[in-house]
């Protein structure tokens, strides 16, 4: 059996906090490996913990959802964050993704829907609802990668058009007959030639540029 996906939940509400953990402890593949009251307090946790994923609130007290992401980010943190949040406007959830979420629900989600997501961003995945991929798309910059889809190669092409099909590593590895380790390798020089931060941009610079899988 697979080690279970290890959690880390931060959230300034300990009743959203002990209703995560109440539902994500029955789960046999997921385990709650902590929990922090605010960004700086997650960011902390993250670091010592080193959880798969992270549930992340976007509205809290001192270090927020975003900045404790970017923070994340500036340390090479490797969780996947998974932003749960009560607000639905594009302007709250679009800057959370910027700063490298891999997707978002609402805290009134199913709960066999979030475990479904926790599962699927630590796969790889990414969550994008298709009206918050047009907000990000209408966001981007002029700069960030344009024009430079010609210095990569055919196969990082193809890699590239799976991520955009929100494919993880070890399905773009299947499909393409290669090795994780070498789809890895793919993954950061097209974030490299593209000058991109996160799978998500790359998605999204694909999807711009008509580079499909």
């Amino acid at each position: 059996m697979a080690d279970p996906i290890k959690v880390l939940l931060v959230d300034d509400h300990q009743v959203v906090r002990r209703g995560l953990r109440t539902f994500l402890e029955v789960q046999d593949d997921i385990e709650v490996v902590g929990e922090a009251a605010d960004g700086a307090g997650g960011v902390a946790l993250a670091e010592e913990l080193r959880p798969d994923v992270v549930l992340m609130d976007i509205k809290m007290p001192g270090m927020d959802g975003v900045e404790a992401l970017r923070r994340l980010r500036e340390l090479d943190n490797a969780a996947r964050v998974l932003i749960v949040t009560s607000f639905t406007e594009q302007r709250t959830v679009v800057p959370a993704l910027r700063a490298g979420a891999a997707g978002y629900v609402y805290k009134d989600v199913d709960p066999d829907a979030l475990a479904g997501a926790i599962r699927s961003v630590h796969a790889g995945h990414i969550l994008l609802q298709p009206e918050v991929a047009t907000a990000l798309l209408s966001q981007e910059e002029t700069g960030g990668g344009q024009g430079r889809g010609g210095t990569l190669t055919d196969r990082e092409r193809e890699v590239l058009g799976l991520i955009a099909d929100g494919r993880s590593n070890r399905e773009i590895a299947r499909a393409l007959i290669l090795s994780e380790k070498t789809v890895k390798t793919h993954v950061s020089n097209i974030l490299m030639k593209l000058d991109l931060a996160d799978r998500t941009q790359a998605a999204l610079w694909a999807v711009r540029h008509g580079v499909t899988g």
